[in-house]
């Protein structure tokens, strides 16, 4: 076998956790780790989500009028689209909302054309104080009538503002309650009945399925009413990184023996949401609800969104509307809606936007390309033809045609590198971060082509596993200016990319093992579903925390597949570019960097195929060293 670069031979098992006490931090390359006083680059304790918190509730105190304040608060201050932080309100509180202000996520019902907002009370008839404010998840929050003040809660980011209620306020409230208690019971009833039908096999596959998609998709936050469904961090309720599969307190596993009568209503309706949004994409499509309430009449409204999405494309059989809200026409249309789409994903660009701030996600169809596509990869292949030998063609297409007709020079030196393949990886993400005008732009993939290659060959699945995060490599390339962002230091910024690049050294040893048949080994590990479509990300360094750090405010990330040795691995190289501020990335941007990401990904596959047939092809560079070296040496 093939060792992996960065694996040495013959290595005592001191000497390891010997290398492995040095810190691999470019500006602290030699020294150990950990021996540091302090952090090198504190971040304020209320940096990303809390800070925004606090200014939002700070803005909306300071609002004019009501009417603003819930703007505000809904959008947390134009960092979110309302619908989303409507769509996350329990039945009374949508209710109180759409009375109290006329907000509401739903399409109008025939008996509400004849309905108008009742107007607020005079500060002498006031009928009931209710309150709003603001919970430390980004959940907008009511006081409605029977329930107890707001005041009390310890989540509340501050205090609350007062909101009255007048008289016909409360009639309307009322009777619009009766109506929504009713639906929302029926919904129940109707979830208990699809779950019996399903019988306790189907039900079991049900459980079984959904427990896979918490423990193998990226972080999500639901709701059923006040009760929080999430595999995110220390508060999880599903399977993820604090609960194993089978763990009692797993919402999931704690229905596997409990007949569907003995099911609480949160948990019905849980089940049943899940498992239609999956019949419908995958997992991927749970963070499409990511942040919202799980309720039949929310699943219709992200699946007929999706439905009318996918009738824009021409062609293909045509999906029909769901006949009612009721689970089992819904089941249908999710099941036809996932037919369609993989009837459309060869016509057409899915993408995803991402909200950082609730990681609420939104997929989208991308129009035909247009000229700021044609014009930013016409500057990447200017500097490509420039930077790689033999490199012809006036598209992206055309130059990796020209990287196909003599592919040998991939093997070979070039320049600093003691690959081509290397040299093509670094000269792309260079013309990206200037075509792109990004902060940084980056690429990832695997250290050794050949060692892969063997592995495969051996259908030895357990070494793959066993891989670990040196076995990866991502070159980051930050643009001249941006150490600006981090105090005109230049060992910061060297600093701040090589974090960059070992998160994303993570990210592919999480992706590989996805795409390996489920043997003991690979099951046992950890690994998230590889990603298949790009996605544009606006105010991440609102939330994740390595954002904050690096100050990451928009992105682009496109993953592509790189078949090696017949085998398609999903997300196996991508191209990421990242601004710390200015304006957002936009849709043309996103599939430029698809086609570039493309050419990174066809060059990765000609390189595997040379591997195939007997060359070694092993990536060196852009470990800590060259990053010091390249950025702050």
């Amino acid at each position: 076998m093939t060792v992996p670069a960065g694996r040495e031979t013959g290595t005592s098992r001191r000497a390891a956790l010997a290398k492995a006490r040095i810190s691999r931090r470019p500006s602290r390359l030699g020294q150990r780790a950990g021996a540091a006083a302090g952090p090198d680059y504190p971040v304020a304790g209320d940096a990303g989500f809390p800070g925004l918190l606090k200014r939002t509730w700070q803005r909306a105190l300071a609002a004019p009028g009501g009417d603003e304040a819930v703007d505000i608060l809904l959008t947390l201050d134009g960092h979110v689209p309302a619908d989303v932080q409507l769509r996350a309100l329990p039945a009374a509180e949508e209710t109180a909302l759409r009375v109290l202000y006329g907000r509401t996520w739903r399409e109008p019902e025939p008996q509400d054309a004849a309905m108008s907002r009742p107007a607020g009370p005079d500060p002498d008839t006031v009928a009931f104080s209710g309150e709003i404010g603001l919970n430390t998840s980004g959940r907008v929050l009511l006081r409605v009538p029977s329930q107890p003040p707001l005041s009390g809660r310890e989540d509340l980011v501050g205090g609350v503002l007062r909101v009255p209620w007048s008289a016909r306020q409360l009639e309307c409230y009322r009777a619009e309650s009766a109506r929504d208690a009713a639906r929302e019971a029926e919904a129940v009833a109707d979830g208990r009945r699809w779950l019996e039908n399903a019988g306790p096999a189907g039900r079991a596959g049900m459980l079984a399925l959904l427990t896979e998609a918490a423990r193998r998709t990226a972080p999500f936050a639901l709701y059923s009413g006040e009760r929080q469904y999430t595999n995110f961090r220390d508060r999880n309720t599903l399977t993820g990184k604090t609960l194993w599969p089978g763990h009692p307190d797993c919402a999931l596993s704690a229905l596997e023996r409990v007949p569907v009568d003995l099911w609480s209503d949160s948990d019905v309706l849980m089940v049943v949401c899940l498992t239609l949004l999956v019949r419908s994409a995958g997992f991927g499509r749970i963070e499409e609800a990511n942040g919202t309430q799980l309720t039949p009449g929310h699943v219709a409204h992200l699946l007929e969104r999706t439905r009318r999405g996918y009738e824009g494309v021409p062609g293909g059989t045509p999906v029909p509307p769901a006949a009612s809200q009721r689970v089992a026409d819904l089941a249908a249309l999710a099941e036809a809606i996932g037919r369609r789409r993989r009837e459309i994903t060869g016509r057409v660009q899915l993408y995803r936007e991402i909200h950082g701030p609730l990681m609420h996600k939104v997929e989208r169809i991308a129009g035909p390309p247009g000229e700021e596509v044609r014009r930013i990869e016409a500057e990447l292949c200017a500097r490509l033809r420039e930077g790689l030998p033999g490199a012809t063609g006036d598209t992206l297409a055309a130059l990796a045609d020209s990287i196909a007709a003599a592919p040998g020079r991939l093997a070979e030196p070039h320049g600093a590198f003691a690959t081509g393949l290397e040299s093509l990886v670094h000269t792309t993400v260079v013309a990206a971060t200037r075509a792109f005008g990004a902060d940084f732009a980056m690429s990832r993939g695997m250290r050794s082509l050949t060692a892969l290659v063997a592995a495969l060959r051996a259908e030895d699945w357990s070494t793959i596993a066993d891989w670990d995060l040196p076995d990866f490599f991502c070159c980051v390339v930050p643009a001249p200016h941006a150490r600006r962002y981090f105090g005109d230091s230049a060992a910061e910024l060297a600093d701040r990319a090589w974090a960059m690049s070992a998160r994303m050294q993570y990210n592919s040893w999480h992706f590989l093992v996805g795409n390996l048949p489920k043997t003991p080994e690979v099951v046992a590990r950890d690994y998230f579903v590889p990603p298949t479509i790009p996605d544009i990300a606006h105010h991440s360094d609102q939330h994740h925390h390595g954002h904050v750090a690096a100050k990451v405010r928009y992105s682009i990330r496109s993953p592509q597949d790189v078949e090696v040795l017949g085998r398609t691995f999903q997300g196996f190289a991508d191209l990421r570019l990242l601004r710390c501020e200015g304006r957002p990335f936009g849709e043309a941007e996103l599939l430029a960097a698809h086609r570039a990401s493309g050419f990174l990904a066809r060059a990765t596959g000609l390189a595997a195929a040379l591997v195939a047939g007997g060359a070694d092809i092993a990536v060196r560079a852009f470990d800590s060293q060259w990053h010091w070296d390249t950025i702050a040496g």
